[in-house]
């Protein structure tokens, strides 16, 4: 069947076996006569000056008025677009417009079908948003054309993106709609997001998770959303899953959920139903934040969620040779698909134009009286207008982190120095800081972020933690954090996504399709600043052994190392006082993604607070007190890129000084990958003179061993470009592992100390005659060593003692 079989138009789901008692727990109100005929016209009237602006953007290049019949000239030669979503679209805009104009209330509208952007661009035209920020669109015959004319086309709006007025969601891929939602929200007690998430959208794993959002927003400090989810049946070429699903399933759902359902279907009074139905949801909210702000809290409050059937593609053309269009999948896109080339496909989009009656809507190419009077009259009331979606940031207040900074020589966990600092932070950012964390805290030694009530979990649902303020919201769903983190920071605050490393990629794609916003929105003068999003990769591969060969991955960073090089960030500091100084200057900084990298077990404190600040400055440095003669002339350079992999860099230059004293070892730390690239590739690369002041030059260069956290492959795309590279080895991670010790974990992905040092031999006997004459022996002793104690291993269970003693250089 190559597409959906249609025995008629908008088909109704068949009955489900649910006993008719479930239906007495969806919501029943009186809508018949909500609004007036005045407030029905004017509305109406918005609805169809809309809906005729979203269609002619899909289709006309000339004639944008329909001022005479269509010609084939008149038509974009190319058409692109989503009609189908689009009349649900402006819908729901028309009503929110009358809402915020009855009730005054702060709203932001969040899109999830993003491709329906015809929809809100001519909605954010006709308010005058999209004037405001785009000078050239003016609310007049001529801006008008300007919008129509240059949709989807080379110079013109695309789908939603960070052009678009309102808009902090990229819409592109779906699932993340209401998690942005939810963040949006949290600390901002005034502001309801109202939230459509298409049919389509609602059958992914990351809106299906989503709906537990809720039970995260505590009403005494936060604002509300208000879900509508819009079921028109279809998505591009077959039925949706709820639309199949009776009122009695979808009552039982959402009741599930925790929510109390009203179905807004009366297609015949869709206005009276669909604004009686939101001031409902509105009403719903006021008592339950009314409550818990007074404090008596509603426990487990059931929040209002509005279900919208309407057809797909409605007042759109109803047939075409002999096929359903409206209210079936055939307007998904563009309904008349040959309308340039096709007499008849023409006929059709005429009479659809015309039936909208754009003379009247749209006078001289302007409002109507009706139109603007449904839209509020206070700017900043408007949709396209509100400063939570382009100008809201608001800085952390970060103490110097270096009066949290630990002894040097020390062992001490990054995660539980970094925790303790976090728990600071939270408590100087009640309302502008929250951690968002898919995995437990507690296991990645975050756990002193929880020690205080009013700094620790927030979740409403369990007695524990209601109502006390918490700053963490912990959630098993990495999907549903991301887009909360996503919402939270795009409306100004800043936010931390701390996780098990191997788990990050699943929100790889979220954090490239937010990556794209934030690039769209760096190149869009309007929009201010935001906030950075940070991530924290710990529970690494290297300290991974217990859990075994699933819970070992770091490709998130190449992940971020794809990312356009202005945005992206990635640390790997080496101890605990680097990772402090990493953390205090990524929730300073404003607009990338930062990674910061490290180990949640105890390990050498290298560096001192002083000696570690210098070191995040440069980004690199050549640690002296592992390198011979403080690396002054060295025969090869040894490089540790991550904390696991650089305490066998160091290990290996002690083993060195005793197997081979004549060896001139330099040792070199990166924190910040991003300086390794060629000199101009990104902000933070070394210039050449830098490059070759640490890992020496041209000229009498020596070999180069990187040891790095990641995988191999990464580093190489990262240096391509350097010049010199046929003296640089890598090594990493070589997707090799399984339950085992963790020296095991270094020895089978060639980062141990043996390959470190055998490499350091292998390049030191290019320069070196006295290295170069027992080299081969070195080597094969090395490679005992090595032997000896993978041996140990399989015999015993455990690493041999002392192996991860810190090494000595006397």
């Amino acid at each position: 069947m190559p597409a959906q079989q249609l025995l008629q138009p908008n088909p109704p789901p068949d009955p489900s076996l649910i006993p008719e008692s479930i239906l007495d727990l969806k919501v029943n109100i009186d809508y018949k006569n909500f609004l007036s005929q005045n407030e029905i016209g004017a509305i109406q009237q918005f609805r169809r000056a809309a809906d005729y602006i979203a269609a002619a953007m899909i289709f006309l290049k000339d004639n944008t008025l329909v001022e005479r019949p269509i010609q084939a000239d008149d038509i974009k030669p190319r058409l692109l677009g989503h009609w189908g979503t689009c009349p649900g679209l402006v819908l729901v805009y028309a009503h929110l417009n009358a809402l915020i104009r009855r009730t005054g209330i702060d709203s932001l509208y969040v899109v999830g079908p993003g491709h329906g952007a015809p929809a809100i661009l001519s909605c954010l035209w006709l308010e005058g948003s999209l004037g405001t920020f785009w000078p050239a669109y003016t609310r007049d015959k001529a801006g008008l054309t300007k919008l129509i004319k240059g949709f989807s086309v080379p110079g013109g709006f695309p789908h939603i993106n960070a052009e678009t007025p309102g808009s902090i969601h990229e819409g592109g891929e779906l699932g993340y709609a209401l998690s942005v939602s939810f963040g949006a929200v949290m600390d901002k007690p005034n502001l309801v997001v109202v939230c459509v998430i298409g049919d389509g959208e609602a059958e992914s794993g990351p809106t299906a998770t989503a709906w537990h959002g809720y039970k995260y927003i505590d009403p005494a400090e936060s604002g509300a959303v208000i879900p509508i989810v819009h079921v028109n049946g279809f998505k591009i070429s077959e039925r949706t899953i709820y639309g199949t699903m009776d009122d009695k399933e979808l009552t039982a759902l959402f009741v599930g959920y925790g929510y109390q359902p009203r179905f807004v279907e009366d297609l015949d009074n869709i206005d009276q139903d669909l604004a009686a139905s939101m001031s409902w949801a509105l009403d719903e909210i006021k008592k339950i934040q009314q409550a818990a702000r007074s404090g008596s809290p509603i426990v487990k409050p059931r929040w209002p969620v509005l279900i919208m059937r309407t057809p797909k593609g409605w007042t759109g053309v109803k047939q075409l040779h002999g096929e359903y269009i409206e209210g079936s999948f055939r307007s998904h896109q563009v309904p008349l698909p040959e309308a340039k080339t096709d007499a008849e496909e023409r006929k059709l989009l005429q009479e659809w134009l015309d039936g909208y009656g754009p003379k009247e809507v749209l006078p001289n190419g302007e409002p109507s009286e009706a139109v603007l009077s449904v839209i509020p009259e206070d700017d900043n009331k408007k949709l396209g207008q509100r400063k939570e979606a382009y100008a809201a940031y608001t800085p952390l207040e970060v103490p110097v982190w270096l009066d949290y900074g630990v002894e040097k020589g020390s062992q001490e966990s990054c995660m539980k120095v970094i925790g303790k600092y976090l728990n600071v932070i939270t408590h100087k950012n009640p309302t502008t800081f929250r951690i968002f964390s898919p995995d437990e805290l507690v296991s990645n030694k975050l756990d002193a972020t929880l020690e205080d009530p009013d700094s620790g979990r927030n979740f409403q649902w369990d007695v524990a933690s209601r109502a006390k303020g918490g700053r963490v919201i912990e959630m098993l769903s990495e999907h549903t954090m991301q887009g909360m983190l996503q919402g939270y920071t795009l409306t100004g605050r800043t936010g931390l996504f701390p996780s098990y490393e191997a788990f990050l990629g699943i929100v790889h794609t979220m954090m490239v399709q937010y990556s794209k916003f934030v690039k769209m929105a760096h190149e869009t003068t309007w929009r201010q600043p935001v906030g950075s999003l940070n991530y924290v990769e710990t529970s690494t591969w290297a300290r991974q052994e217990h859990n075994g060969f699933s819970h070992q991955n770091p490709a998130f960073i190449g992940a971020v190392l794809d990312l356009k090089p202005a945005l992206a960030r990635v640390y790997l500091p080496p101890d605990a006082n680097c990772f402090l100084s990493t953390v205090a200057h990524c929730l300073r900084a404003k607009d990338y993604v930062n990674l910061m990298v490290g180990s949640k077990q105890p390990t050498p404190v290298w560096l001192s607070p002083e000696e570690a600040d210098k070191h995040c400055i440069a980004g690199a440095s050549i640690w002296k007190f592992a390198s011979t003669d403080d690396g002054v002339d060295p025969d090869v350079v040894l490089v540790g890129i991550g904390v696991e992999v650089t305490f066998e860099v160091i290990a290996a230059a002690a083993l060195l000084r005793k197997l081979v004293p004549e060896l001139r070892v330099r040792v070199v730390n990166v924190t910040d990958l991003m300086i390794l690239g060629p000199e101009g590739s990104h902000p933070h690369a070394l210039t050449d003179e830098s490059w070759d002041a640490l890992f020496t030059g041209q000229e009498g260069g020596r070999a180069i061993h990187f040891n790095y956290h990641g995988y191999p492959v990464e580093l190489k795309g990262l240096l391509f470009g350097r010049k010199g590279l046929d003296r640089v080895t890598i090594e990493g991670y070589r997707e090799e592992g399984t339950t085992t010790t963790a020296f095991d974990m270094m020895l089978q992905n060639h980062t141990s100390r043996y390959h470190v040092a055998t490499a350091a031999v292998r390049g030191a006997a290019r320069v070196n005659k006295r290295v170069e004459v027992d080299a081969h022996a070195t080597i094969s002793y090395i490679k005992h060593l090595a032997q000896k104690d993978r041996e140990f291993i399989y015999e015993h269970g455990t690493d041999p003692e002392g192996t991860f003693d810190v090494p000595t250089f006397a």
